[in-house]
């Protein structure tokens, strides 16, 4: 390679990583300019999320529905968990979290629903009661009891945030594309898992499944929100990226079967590590399918 070649090589890259950084960060002369684009690149700005590719049915040699829990605890998982607190921090930093609830809150994302089969379909005033828990005082109570208006001091509203949310519960399609012989992934849809509102100041919590999302239909939102990049800040990756391509750790705890897609708890009752094995071999029944194809 000589010279020219290089150059024009190390030109593109730094041009590469200039349109992942943020924008204007370098030119802003007030704060209010970081973000925004100039003219020439909102014009030229075409990112999207990659589309998927059209899959036949007739291509689907074998196919597999499974549950998983995204542990938020686990540091590989940290990217949709943070920043739980946003007052000291830019807009463009948001967890995953106050990216859906925000989107739905604005229209941007309707497909949203009660249940992993995504029979009954939510609105924001709908989910609004699960994120907001209104109570009163004891002060509050005497006033009722007492025939009196109650007191706006006296009235407590609570509200979830990112730091409540402990999992996330996806739902995904594995299978078998024979077209391209190979064994693929399609993320189906999303459920953040928090405390019920009721329950979240006593020691013992009622976990529940605040809403789910038809992740194709989120993909547009997500690409847009950016998660942190521990590496590389000029580089941000996309909660639709990390999502795609499986960029965290999971655990399988519920497959489609014959028994009506019954949990793995429900038959593998009290013992966390028989639940753990029995999710490994749904995992390897899978896996192996592939690997199957290729003996002979």
């Amino acid at each position: 390679m000589n010279m020219r070649n290089f150059l024009i090589v190390v030109i593109s890259f730094f041009g590469t990583v200039a349109t992942y950084a943020q924008p204007n960060l370098l030119n802003a002369k007030i704060p209010e300019e970081i973000g925004l684009k100039s003219a020439a690149q909102l014009i030229s700005d075409n990112d999207k999320p990659l589309e998927y590719g059209y899959v036949d049915d007739r291509d689907v040699l074998m196919g597999k529905t499974v549950w998983e829990i995204i542990d938020l605890s686990e540091r590989i998982n940290f990217p949709l968990y943070f920043p739980i607190d946003t007052a000291n921090i830019g807009s463009d930093r948001r967890s995953l979290y106050d990216v859906l609830t925000k989107a739905i809150k604005n229209g941007e994302l309707t497909e949203v629903y009660s249940d992993s089969y995504f029979n009954t379909k939510k609105s924001y005033k709908d989910i609004q009661a699960s994120l907001t828990r209104i109570d009163t005082t004891d002060a509050g109570r005497e006033q009722i009891n007492a025939g009196q208006k109650i007191s706006p001091e006296y009235i407590v509203k609570q509200d979830l945030t990112a730091q409540d949310v402990t999992q996330y519960k996806i739902k995904g399609y594995w299978y078998f594309d024979k077209r391209q012989s190979e064994l693929k992934y399609r993320l189906l849809g999303i459920c953040p898992v928090t405390p019920d509102v009721y329950t979240m100041n006593s020691e013992e919590k009622d976990y529940i499944e605040l809403f789910w999302v038809f992740f194709p239909a989120s993909r547009d939102v997500l690409h847009e929100a950016k998660a942190f990049n521990n590496k590389n800040s000029a580089m941000p990756v996309s909660f639709d990226q990390i999502l795609n391509s499986r960029r965290f750790n999971a655990v399988i705890y519920q497959e489609e079967n014959v028994y009506g897609d019954r949990a793995i708890t429900s038959y593998m009752k009290d013992n966390a590590q028989n639940q753990l094995l029995e999710s490994e071999r749904v995992k390897d029944k899978i896996r192996n399918f592939e690997e199957d194809m290729w003996n002979y």
